[in-house]
């Protein structure tokens, strides 16, 4: 196909995916939090997929290693002054343990209504949906802003052990999942005063481990200072021995293929995996199969464990046949687990996707909550205003989603032509991967266009 007859077919299905006719669909985020999107269902599946696709082939066309190379170390230093920075981080880390302390107090002692309390409010609307966002599309500060963290460092340490081999794996994925699962099963993102304690048991367990390894804990095992660090390599502001530097987004990806492990395998599929299944638990066919097995008496609990174990596995064997397949279609002696390990973080933009499809929306309608309630948190107005997004708004969540896929295609290409020789060996390599992206674009859509359920528990 010609460079630019490609180059049409992508705008038009671009377009096609931006400006269809209306029917109803929705992007969700937390329970009860959705916006209305006007776009006719097949329309966006078939779209998504086929720009996804198009995408793939519009990339082949770049067959320069140098070129390709070139693009990716594009980057602008920025300078800063060390000890400047530093009095900026304990500015930070000071700010984030009094706010810590302040929600805890108001999780406990304020109303009870989630949308009136700030607790509720500042940990799912402004921590996971607003600040998560900023991580991934501009840098990673919260190893400045972790109040657990700056707690840790005025404790003493108790030993001076150093974390096992074991623990740099599966702990820090397994945390991830768990918290996803109990965020899910439980009225954690509505009840201030049990979100209050799953805060306390977990600064209890954070702060004991930081005590006996060290940093080594939010570096490995930790997984929301996982979450974060690998949303960060996402991001063009990356902090550098000199100070800071732009880069294009996901060129830190591309840099990081050689260091990457079995571990960040397991925890980027595990990423993905829970957003999609944020998604899943709230559509009907979904709801109406919990309600079917408890009727015949499977408990709705473990219907959700078996759920979230079952669907991770499955995202996680099918990356690994991709890897196989395609280290298999690259004709190269290059192994099955380099190719794994090298390509995983192609996967990082589409969980940023999701994630800005998601909650965006659920961020800036609660911004003029958030003003109201920081004013007086303990006894907050009994009517709290909420912003109206525009109906055209949740067309943008389906563009979210598009977009982190071309990003992922062009991460792929990026690393396949780092890993591989010659110019067919690298463009053979993403065969099984572009499939993978295509298919998940269409499945993604496919919950976005379902219609908002209550997950029963």
């Amino acid at each position: 196909m010609p460079r630019r007859e490609a180059a049409r077919v992508l705008l038009a299905v671009l377009a096609a995916t931006l400006l269809a006719e209306p029917v109803l669909a929705h992007s969700g985020s937390l329970a009860g939090s959705l916006t209305s999107t006007s776009v006719p269902f097949w329309l966006v599946a078939v779209s998504g997929g086929g720009l996804v696709g198009a995408s793939f082939l519009f990339t082949s066309f770049a067959t320069d290693h140098e070129f390709i190379a070139w693009l990716n170390d594009r980057r602008l230093g920025l300078p800063s002054t060390a000890s400047l920075w530093r009095w900026v981080v304990r500015g930070l880390r000071l700010g984030s343990v009094a706010a810590l302390l302040l929600l805890l107090a108001v999780a406990f002692v304020a109303p009870a209504d989630p949308r009136r309390n700030l607790a509720i409010i500042a940990v799912w609307a402004v921590w996971w949906a607003g600040y998560t966002a900023s991580v991934y599309l501009l840098g990673n500060s919260w190893p400045a802003v972790n109040p657990w963290r700056a707690i840790s460092t005025v404790l003493p340490r108790v030993s001076e052990r150093d974390l096992p081999a074991w623990s740099r794996g599966w702990p820090a994925t397994a945390g991830l999942l768990g918290m996803v699962w109990l965020e899910v099963v439980t009225p954690v993102a509505s009840d201030p005063p049990l979100l209050a304690t799953v805060v306390l048991a977990y600064t209890g367990v954070t702060l004991a481990g930081a005590a006996v390894f060290g940093p080594a804990w939010y570096e490995s095992v930790d997984p929301i200072s996982r979450v974060f660090r690998v949303y960060g390599r996402l991001a063009p502001f990356q902090r550098t021995d000199d100070g800071f530097a732009v880069e294009l987004p996901g060129s830190r990806l591309v840099h990081d293929a050689d260091g990457a492990t079995r571990a960040d395998v397991r925890f980027v599929v595990a990423l993905v995996w829970a957003t999609s299944f944020d998604g899943l638990v709230s559509t009907p066919v979904f709801a109406s199969t919990v309600r079917t097995l408890a009727d015949v008496g499977v408990p709705a609990l473990a219907v959700y464990v078996v759920a979230i174990v079952a669907g991770y596995a499955l995202f996680l064997g099918v990356y690994r046949l991709a890897a196989r397949v395609g280290r298999r279609t690259a004709g190269s002696y290059v192994t099955a687990g380099t190719v794994e390990r090298r390509f995983v973080g192609s996967l990082v933009p589409i969980a940023a996707g999701y994630h800005l499809a998601h909650f965006l929306g659920y961020f800036l309608t609660f911004v003029p909550t958030v003003e109201v309630l920081a004013l007086d948190p303990f006894t907050p107005p009994q009517n709290v205003p909420v912003a109206v997004l525009p109906d055209w708004f949740g067309s943008m969540g389906l563009a979210f989603v598009v977009l982190g896929h071309l990003l992922a295609i062009w991460v792929a290409h990026s690393i396949a032509f780092e890993t591989f020789t010659g110019r067919l060996q690298p463009i053979r390599s993403q065969y099984p991967f572009a499939l993978v992206m295509v298919f998940y674009t269409m499945i993604s859509m496919w919950l976005l266009g379902q219609p908002y359920v209550s997950p029963p528990v």
